[in-house]
Protein backbone atom coordinates (compact mmCIF):
# COMPACT_ATOMS: atom_id res chain seq x y z
CA UNK A 1 0.00 0.00 0.00
CA UNK A 2 1.44 3.08 -0.81
CA UNK A 3 1.79 6.12 1.62
CA UNK A 4 0.27 9.64 0.82
CA UNK A 5 3.41 12.10 0.54
CA UNK A 6 2.22 14.68 2.99
CA UNK A 7 1.21 11.85 5.27
CA UNK A 8 4.98 11.04 5.80
CA UNK A 9 6.53 11.86 9.10
CA UNK A 10 7.79 15.26 9.57
CA UNK A 11 12.17 15.71 9.10
CA UNK A 12 13.43 17.11 11.67
CA UNK A 13 13.86 20.34 10.45
CA UNK A 14 10.40 20.57 9.94
CA UNK A 15 9.86 19.83 13.51
CA UNK A 16 12.54 22.53 14.27
CA UNK A 17 10.74 24.94 12.12
CA UNK A 18 7.12 24.35 13.31
CA UNK A 19 7.13 26.78 16.51
CA UNK A 20 7.68 29.18 13.79
CA UNK A 21 4.22 29.71 12.18
CA UNK A 22 5.07 30.15 8.39
CA UNK A 23 2.65 31.31 5.14
CA UNK A 24 1.21 28.32 3.09
CA UNK A 25 1.67 29.00 -0.51
CA UNK A 26 -1.95 29.49 -2.19
CA UNK A 27 -3.71 27.03 -3.30
CA UNK A 28 -2.56 24.10 -0.68
CA UNK A 29 -5.12 22.49 1.09
CA UNK A 30 -4.67 22.24 4.87
CA UNK A 31 -4.65 18.31 5.91
CA UNK A 32 -5.28 17.20 9.74
CA UNK A 33 -1.80 15.20 9.29
CA UNK A 34 0.24 18.16 8.31
CA UNK A 35 -0.02 19.97 11.44
CA UNK A 36 2.47 19.17 14.34
CA UNK A 37 1.46 17.77 17.27
CA UNK A 38 1.82 18.24 20.97
CA UNK A 39 5.18 15.92 21.08
CA UNK A 40 6.37 17.42 18.13
CA UNK A 41 5.93 21.27 19.29
CA UNK A 42 7.40 19.87 22.71
CA UNK A 43 10.49 18.34 20.78
CA UNK A 44 10.57 21.26 18.90
CA UNK A 45 10.74 23.79 21.65
CA UNK A 46 13.18 21.47 23.50
CA UNK A 47 15.63 21.46 20.35
CA UNK A 48 15.33 25.52 19.83
CA UNK A 49 16.43 25.63 23.46
CA UNK A 50 19.10 23.32 23.88
CA UNK A 51 20.41 24.99 20.28
CA UNK A 52 20.29 28.33 21.80
CA UNK A 53 22.58 26.95 25.41
CA UNK A 54 25.20 25.53 23.20
CA UNK A 55 26.68 28.83 22.19
CA UNK A 56 26.64 30.50 25.66
CA UNK A 57 28.29 27.10 27.19
CA UNK A 58 30.82 27.70 24.36
CA UNK A 59 31.02 31.76 25.15
CA UNK A 60 31.81 30.82 28.44
CA UNK A 61 34.31 28.35 28.49
CA UNK A 62 36.23 30.85 26.02
CA UNK A 63 35.87 33.40 28.36
CA UNK A 64 37.34 31.40 31.17
CA UNK A 65 40.29 30.05 28.63
CA UNK A 66 40.77 33.61 27.78
CA UNK A 67 40.91 34.45 31.13
CA UNK A 68 43.56 31.74 32.47
CA UNK A 69 45.94 32.80 29.65
CA UNK A 70 45.81 36.47 30.97
CA UNK A 71 46.62 34.99 34.39
CA UNK A 72 49.16 32.76 32.79
CA UNK A 73 50.84 35.44 30.44
CA UNK A 74 50.97 37.76 33.32
CA UNK A 75 53.29 34.62 35.83
CA UNK A 76 55.16 34.39 33.30
CA UNK A 77 55.90 38.11 31.48
CA UNK A 78 55.99 40.03 34.81
CA UNK A 79 58.97 39.32 36.19
CA UNK A 80 60.45 39.40 32.67
CA UNK A 81 58.48 42.91 32.40
CA UNK A 82 60.10 44.40 35.97
CA UNK A 83 63.36 43.18 34.30
CA UNK A 84 63.47 44.67 31.28
CA UNK A 85 62.20 47.77 33.08
CA UNK A 86 65.35 47.75 35.21
CA UNK A 87 67.71 47.08 32.54
CA UNK A 88 66.24 49.97 30.41
CA UNK A 89 66.02 51.83 33.72
CA UNK A 90 70.36 52.00 33.61
CA UNK A 91 71.00 52.88 30.25
CA UNK A 92 71.60 56.77 30.20
CA UNK A 93 70.75 59.26 27.06
CA UNK A 94 74.05 58.72 25.71
CA UNK A 95 74.02 55.21 26.28
CA UNK A 96 71.35 55.08 24.02
CA UNK A 97 72.96 57.03 21.35
CA UNK A 98 76.16 54.30 21.30
CA UNK A 99 73.87 51.31 21.04
CA UNK A 100 72.41 52.28 18.30
CA UNK A 101 75.56 53.59 16.43
CA UNK A 102 76.82 50.26 17.13
CA UNK A 103 73.64 48.68 15.88
CA UNK A 104 73.92 50.91 12.61
CA UNK A 105 77.83 50.03 12.14
CA UNK A 106 77.34 46.41 12.28
CA UNK A 107 73.73 46.30 9.92
CA UNK A 108 76.31 48.32 7.65
CA UNK A 109 79.17 46.13 8.06
CA UNK A 110 77.24 43.09 7.64
CA UNK A 111 75.56 44.27 4.34
CA UNK A 112 78.01 45.83 2.37
CA UNK A 113 81.16 44.27 3.51
CA UNK A 114 82.94 46.86 4.47
CA UNK A 115 86.02 45.96 6.70
CA UNK A 116 86.46 49.96 7.67
CA UNK A 117 82.55 49.92 9.26
CA UNK A 118 83.14 46.34 10.69
CA UNK A 119 86.51 47.43 12.82
CA UNK A 120 84.39 50.55 14.32
CA UNK A 121 81.71 48.42 14.88
CA UNK A 122 84.10 46.20 17.27
CA UNK A 123 85.31 48.85 18.39
CA UNK A 124 81.97 50.38 19.88
CA UNK A 125 80.27 47.20 21.22
CA UNK A 126 83.82 46.43 22.64
CA UNK A 127 84.02 49.66 24.53
CA UNK A 128 80.17 49.01 25.55
CA UNK A 129 81.44 45.44 26.65
CA UNK A 130 83.86 47.30 28.97
CA UNK A 131 81.83 49.65 30.85
CA UNK A 132 79.19 47.20 31.79
CA UNK A 133 80.91 45.94 34.49
CA UNK A 134 81.02 49.00 36.50
CA UNK A 135 77.15 48.11 36.92
CA UNK A 136 78.26 45.67 39.36
CA UNK A 137 78.73 45.44 42.92
CA UNK A 138 77.14 47.04 46.19
CA UNK A 139 78.23 50.19 47.85
CA UNK A 140 76.83 49.64 51.52
CA UNK A 141 77.06 53.08 52.92
CA UNK A 142 75.56 54.20 56.20
CA UNK A 143 73.64 57.13 55.07
CA UNK A 144 72.09 59.58 57.10
CA UNK A 145 69.80 62.97 55.64
CA UNK A 146 69.39 65.69 58.17
CA UNK A 147 67.36 69.15 57.21
CA UNK A 148 67.90 71.87 59.86
CA UNK A 149 64.88 72.84 58.81
CA UNK A 150 61.53 71.28 57.05
CA UNK A 151 59.61 74.39 57.19
CA UNK A 152 61.08 77.41 55.06
CA UNK A 153 59.60 80.40 53.37
CA UNK A 154 59.74 81.67 49.60
CA UNK A 155 63.29 83.19 49.58
CA UNK A 156 64.89 81.33 52.37
CA UNK A 157 67.63 78.54 51.79
CA UNK A 158 67.01 75.12 53.52
CA UNK A 159 69.84 73.71 55.25
CA UNK A 160 71.04 70.24 55.41
CA UNK A 161 74.02 67.72 55.97
CA UNK A 162 74.62 64.26 54.41
CA UNK A 163 76.53 62.34 56.25
CA UNK A 164 78.19 58.81 54.90
CA UNK A 165 79.65 56.44 57.22
CA UNK A 166 81.61 52.69 56.41
CA UNK A 167 80.45 50.03 58.85
CA UNK A 168 82.31 47.46 57.39
CA UNK A 169 85.35 45.84 57.64
CA UNK A 170 86.91 46.76 53.90
CA UNK A 171 87.66 50.07 52.67
CA UNK A 172 84.74 51.23 49.72
CA UNK A 173 86.21 52.94 46.87
CA UNK A 174 85.23 56.44 45.54
CA UNK A 175 81.87 56.98 44.39
CA UNK A 176 78.68 59.48 43.83
CA UNK A 177 75.87 60.17 46.10
CA UNK A 178 72.78 61.21 44.34
CA UNK A 179 70.06 63.90 46.42
CA UNK A 180 67.05 64.61 44.26
CA UNK A 181 65.26 67.84 45.52
CA UNK A 182 62.00 68.30 43.42
CA UNK A 183 62.67 67.51 39.86
CA UNK A 184 65.85 68.33 40.02
CA UNK A 185 68.95 66.69 41.62
CA UNK A 186 72.24 66.95 43.23
CA UNK A 187 75.48 65.31 42.56
CA UNK A 188 78.11 64.72 45.84
CA UNK A 189 81.53 63.19 45.24
CA UNK A 190 82.38 60.54 48.21
CA UNK A 191 86.34 60.30 48.47
CA UNK A 192 87.45 56.64 49.44
CA UNK A 193 86.50 55.41 52.93
CA UNK A 194 88.47 53.26 55.01
CA UNK A 195 86.42 50.82 57.24
CA UNK A 196 85.36 53.28 60.37
CA UNK A 197 85.51 56.47 58.42
CA UNK A 198 82.64 59.11 57.71
CA UNK A 199 82.25 61.67 55.41
CA UNK A 200 79.67 64.57 55.76
CA UNK A 201 78.18 66.65 52.74
CA UNK A 202 76.80 70.08 53.57
CA UNK A 203 73.92 71.43 50.81
CA UNK A 204 71.44 74.42 50.76
CA UNK A 205 68.45 74.19 49.23
CA UNK A 206 67.25 77.63 47.32
CA UNK A 207 63.94 78.26 47.62
CA UNK A 208 62.24 80.30 44.45
CA UNK A 209 58.60 79.24 44.64
CA UNK A 210 56.24 78.07 46.42
CA UNK A 211 55.23 74.42 46.95
CA UNK A 212 56.59 71.11 48.66
CA UNK A 213 59.42 69.72 47.93
CA UNK A 214 60.54 65.80 48.26
CA UNK A 215 63.78 65.97 48.94
CA UNK A 216 65.54 62.20 48.63
CA UNK A 217 65.61 59.44 49.07
CA UNK A 218 69.89 59.54 48.83
CA UNK A 219 70.71 57.40 46.29
CA UNK A 220 74.75 55.68 45.50
CA UNK A 221 75.40 55.98 42.07
CA UNK A 222 77.13 53.47 40.31
CA UNK A 223 77.94 53.88 36.86
CA UNK A 224 81.30 53.87 34.00
CA UNK A 225 83.59 56.50 33.31
CA UNK A 226 82.38 57.51 29.97
CA UNK A 227 78.44 57.61 31.64
CA UNK A 228 76.81 55.27 29.20
CA UNK A 229 75.05 53.27 32.21
CA UNK A 230 74.06 54.60 35.65
CA UNK A 231 72.01 52.51 38.28
CA UNK A 232 71.05 53.77 41.73
CA UNK A 233 70.64 52.04 45.51
CA UNK A 234 68.33 53.87 47.47
CA UNK A 235 69.36 54.29 51.13
CA UNK A 236 66.76 56.50 53.01
CA UNK A 237 63.64 57.40 52.26
CA UNK A 238 62.46 61.36 51.00
CA UNK A 239 61.59 64.33 53.85
CA UNK A 240 59.37 66.60 52.32
CA UNK A 241 59.95 70.29 52.51
CA UNK A 242 57.34 72.64 52.81
CA UNK A 243 58.02 76.06 51.39
CA UNK A 244 55.55 78.39 52.89
CA UNK A 245 54.39 81.69 51.20
CA UNK A 246 55.80 85.03 52.11
CA UNK A 247 53.36 86.96 54.77
CA UNK A 248 53.04 90.58 56.73
CA UNK A 249 52.48 90.83 60.15
CA UNK A 250 49.03 92.75 60.76
CA UNK A 251 49.87 94.40 64.01
CA UNK A 252 47.69 96.40 65.69
CA UNK A 253 45.02 95.11 63.96
CA UNK A 254 42.28 93.08 64.89
CA UNK A 255 40.42 91.14 61.99
CA UNK A 256 37.22 90.08 64.15
CA UNK A 257 35.15 90.99 66.57
CA UNK A 258 36.75 92.77 69.51
CA UNK A 259 34.50 91.54 72.49
CA UNK A 260 35.53 88.09 71.79
CA UNK A 261 35.11 86.43 74.90
CA UNK A 262 31.49 87.81 75.67
CA UNK A 263 30.00 87.24 71.98
CA UNK A 264 28.50 89.40 68.85
CA UNK A 265 25.02 90.13 70.42
CA UNK A 266 22.40 89.74 67.41
CA UNK A 267 18.72 90.26 67.46
CA UNK A 268 17.80 87.00 68.76
CA UNK A 269 16.30 86.34 72.50
CA UNK A 270 17.54 83.91 73.96
CA UNK A 271 17.00 82.02 77.63
CA UNK A 272 19.75 81.33 78.72
CA UNK A 273 23.19 83.06 77.24
CA UNK A 274 25.90 85.96 78.60
CA UNK A 275 24.54 89.12 77.16
CA UNK A 276 21.74 90.41 79.42
CA UNK A 277 18.61 92.14 77.78
CA UNK A 278 15.60 92.71 80.00
CA UNK A 279 13.21 91.29 82.17
CA UNK A 280 10.13 90.02 81.99
CA UNK A 281 7.72 87.37 83.60
CA UNK A 282 8.49 83.94 84.09
CA UNK A 283 7.03 80.98 81.72
CA UNK A 284 6.64 77.48 82.30
CA UNK A 285 10.19 75.60 81.09
CA UNK A 286 12.12 78.57 82.35
CA UNK A 287 14.98 77.87 84.47
CA UNK A 288 14.58 79.44 87.76
CA UNK A 289 18.38 79.71 88.07
CA UNK A 290 17.68 83.06 86.25
CA UNK A 291 15.19 84.15 88.23
CA UNK A 292 15.60 87.84 89.62
CA UNK A 293 14.56 88.01 93.13
CA UNK A 294 14.55 91.23 93.82
CA UNK A 295 12.34 92.40 91.25
CA UNK A 296 10.39 89.60 91.75
CA UNK A 297 9.82 90.37 95.54
CA UNK A 298 8.89 93.81 94.10
CA UNK A 299 6.64 93.37 91.47
CA UNK A 300 4.97 90.47 93.39
CA UNK A 301 5.70 88.25 90.41
CA UNK A 302 7.99 85.97 89.44
CA UNK A 303 10.36 87.75 86.79
CA UNK A 304 13.84 86.02 85.12
CA UNK A 305 15.96 87.14 83.25
CA UNK A 306 16.37 87.72 79.49
CA UNK A 307 19.42 87.30 77.25
CA UNK A 308 20.15 88.37 73.16
CA UNK A 309 21.66 85.57 71.76
CA UNK A 310 25.44 86.12 70.84
CA UNK A 311 28.15 83.90 69.38
CA UNK A 312 31.75 83.59 68.89
CA UNK A 313 33.90 85.01 65.70
CA UNK A 314 34.07 82.66 63.33
CA UNK A 315 36.57 84.08 61.18
CA UNK A 316 36.42 82.64 57.52
CA UNK A 317 38.94 82.76 54.41
CA UNK A 318 37.91 81.49 51.04
CA UNK A 319 40.79 81.24 48.64
CA UNK A 320 39.82 81.53 44.97
CA UNK A 321 41.85 79.16 42.91
CA UNK A 322 40.02 79.22 39.21
CA UNK A 323 42.82 79.76 37.28
CA UNK A 324 40.39 81.92 35.36
CA UNK A 325 40.58 84.78 37.67
CA UNK A 326 44.20 85.60 37.81
CA UNK A 327 45.96 87.18 35.03
CA UNK A 328 49.01 85.99 35.63
CA UNK A 329 51.19 83.41 38.39
CA UNK A 330 52.36 86.35 40.51
CA UNK A 331 48.84 87.42 41.15
CA UNK A 332 48.01 84.00 42.51
CA UNK A 333 51.21 83.78 44.89
CA UNK A 334 49.89 87.32 45.77
CA UNK A 335 46.59 85.92 46.80
CA UNK A 336 47.85 83.01 48.42
CA UNK A 337 50.00 85.51 50.30
CA UNK A 338 47.18 87.64 51.42
CA UNK A 339 45.42 84.62 52.72
CA UNK A 340 48.32 82.99 54.68
CA UNK A 341 48.88 86.51 56.41
CA UNK A 342 45.02 87.45 57.26
CA UNK A 343 44.77 84.00 58.59
CA UNK A 344 47.52 83.84 60.33
CA UNK A 345 46.17 87.10 62.36
CA UNK A 346 42.70 85.74 62.87
CA UNK A 347 44.57 82.86 64.61
CA UNK A 348 46.71 84.72 66.95
CA UNK A 349 43.49 86.46 67.54
CA UNK A 350 41.96 83.04 68.82
CA UNK A 351 39.46 83.20 65.77
CA UNK A 352 37.85 79.92 64.65
CA UNK A 353 39.16 80.31 61.50
CA UNK A 354 38.22 78.54 58.52
CA UNK A 355 40.22 78.38 55.19
CA UNK A 356 38.16 77.09 52.27
CA UNK A 357 39.09 76.77 48.70
CA UNK A 358 36.77 75.52 45.25
CA UNK A 359 38.52 72.17 46.79
CA UNK A 360 37.72 71.98 49.95
CA UNK A 361 38.72 73.15 53.87
CA UNK A 362 41.85 73.76 54.32
CA UNK A 363 42.99 72.22 57.26
CA UNK A 364 44.36 75.63 60.17
CA UNK A 365 44.36 73.95 63.71
CA UNK A 366 47.69 75.86 63.81
CA UNK A 367 49.60 77.93 61.80
CA UNK A 368 52.14 75.86 60.68
CA UNK A 369 49.22 73.22 59.51
CA UNK A 370 47.59 76.38 57.67
CA UNK A 371 50.92 77.31 55.59
CA UNK A 372 51.81 73.16 54.87
CA UNK A 373 48.04 73.95 53.24
CA UNK A 374 48.72 76.82 51.39
CA UNK A 375 51.88 75.36 50.38
CA UNK A 376 50.54 72.29 48.49
CA UNK A 377 47.61 74.83 46.80
CA UNK A 378 47.39 74.93 43.12
CA UNK A 379 44.92 75.77 40.91
CA UNK A 380 41.61 74.30 40.77
CA UNK A 381 39.68 73.00 37.46
CA UNK A 382 37.74 75.81 35.53
CA UNK A 383 34.15 74.02 35.83
CA UNK A 384 34.79 74.29 39.51
CA UNK A 385 33.30 78.12 39.26
CA UNK A 386 35.08 80.68 40.45
CA UNK A 387 34.70 83.08 43.51
CA UNK A 388 30.91 83.20 43.08
CA UNK A 389 30.39 79.18 43.15
CA UNK A 390 32.88 79.17 46.46
CA UNK A 391 30.57 82.05 48.37
CA UNK A 392 27.79 79.66 47.59
CA UNK A 393 29.79 76.89 49.23
CA UNK A 394 30.48 79.36 51.94
CA UNK A 395 26.87 79.73 52.74
CA UNK A 396 26.14 76.00 52.87
CA UNK A 397 28.93 74.99 55.64
CA UNK A 398 28.99 78.20 57.57
CA UNK A 399 26.02 79.52 57.59
CA UNK A 400 26.58 81.31 61.14
CA UNK A 401 30.02 82.76 59.99
CA UNK A 402 30.77 86.04 61.64
CA UNK A 403 33.37 87.86 59.55
CA UNK A 404 34.10 86.33 55.74
CA UNK A 405 37.23 87.49 53.15
CA UNK A 406 37.07 86.65 49.87
CA UNK A 407 40.39 86.28 47.93
CA UNK A 408 40.35 86.43 44.34
CA UNK A 409 42.63 87.59 41.21
CA UNK A 410 42.37 90.80 38.84
CA UNK A 411 40.45 89.24 36.49
CA UNK A 412 37.18 88.81 38.85
CA UNK A 413 34.87 91.39 37.49
CA UNK A 414 32.47 93.74 40.04
CA UNK A 415 29.27 91.35 38.90
CA UNK A 416 31.14 88.38 40.13
CA UNK A 417 31.78 89.87 43.50
CA UNK A 418 28.27 91.20 43.28
CA UNK A 419 27.41 88.14 43.26
CA UNK A 420 29.73 86.57 45.00
CA UNK A 421 29.05 89.02 48.32
CA UNK A 422 24.97 88.46 47.74
CA UNK A 423 24.80 84.79 48.54
CA UNK A 424 26.63 84.87 52.08
CA UNK A 425 24.36 84.75 55.09
CA UNK A 426 22.84 87.98 56.00
CA UNK A 427 24.64 89.31 58.48
CA UNK A 428 28.31 88.44 57.66
CA UNK A 429 30.56 91.23 57.33
CA UNK A 430 32.22 90.34 54.15
CA UNK A 431 36.06 92.28 53.15
CA UNK A 432 36.74 91.10 49.39
CA UNK A 433 40.34 91.56 48.75
CA UNK A 434 41.61 91.34 45.01
CA UNK A 435 45.20 90.58 43.98
CA UNK A 436 46.36 92.87 40.52
CA UNK A 437 49.86 93.37 40.33
CA UNK A 438 48.74 96.18 37.75
CA UNK A 439 47.78 98.24 40.88
CA UNK A 440 50.68 100.65 42.18
CA UNK A 441 48.52 102.11 45.14
CA UNK A 442 45.78 100.13 47.51
CA UNK A 443 42.27 101.07 47.04
CA UNK A 444 38.95 100.45 48.72
CA UNK A 445 35.52 100.36 47.50
CA UNK A 446 32.13 99.02 48.32
CA UNK A 447 30.16 96.75 46.34
CA UNK A 448 26.84 96.03 47.84
CA UNK A 449 27.54 95.78 51.75
CA UNK A 450 30.91 94.49 50.97
CA UNK A 451 34.42 96.25 51.45
CA UNK A 452 36.34 95.64 48.28
CA UNK A 453 39.72 96.11 48.43
CA UNK A 454 42.43 96.23 45.84
CA UNK A 455 45.80 95.84 46.23
CA UNK A 456 49.21 95.07 44.02
CA UNK A 457 51.54 93.99 46.56
CA UNK A 458 51.96 92.38 49.82
CA UNK A 459 53.22 94.66 51.54
CA UNK A 460 50.08 97.46 51.14
CA UNK A 461 47.76 94.66 52.94
CA UNK A 462 48.46 96.46 56.38
CA UNK A 463 47.29 99.62 55.42
CA UNK A 464 44.40 98.79 52.96
CA UNK A 465 42.96 96.66 56.11
CA UNK A 466 43.56 99.56 58.43
CA UNK A 467 41.66 101.92 55.82
CA UNK A 468 38.47 98.66 56.34
CA UNK A 469 38.75 98.72 59.80
CA UNK A 470 38.53 102.88 60.24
Amino acid sequence: MSTAQGTEAPTRRARRSAAVPATEPAGAAAHPASEPSASAVGAAETGTLADATVPTVRMAREAGRIERWREDAGRVLGPAWRVARDVVAVVRPLGWIVLGLAVSLWIVALTLGWEEVLIAAAVVTAILALCVPFLFGRTTYEVGLDLTRTHVVVGERAVGALNLANRTSRALLPSEVVLPVGSGRGLFQVPRLAPGAEHEELFAIPTQRRGVLSVGPVSVLRGDPLGLFERTHDRRHAVDLFVHPRTTTLDGLSLGHLRDLEGLPVQHLSRDDVSFHALREYQPGDDLRHVHWKSTARVGALMVRQYEETRRSHFIVALSTSPDEYRTPDEFELAVSVAGSIGLRAIRDSRTLEARTQRGALRAPTARRFLDGLSALEHSRSREGGIAALAGSLAAVAPQAAVAVLVTGGAADAAELRVACARLPFGVRVVAVVADDRVSSPSLRRIGDADVVTLGELDQLPSAVRKVLS
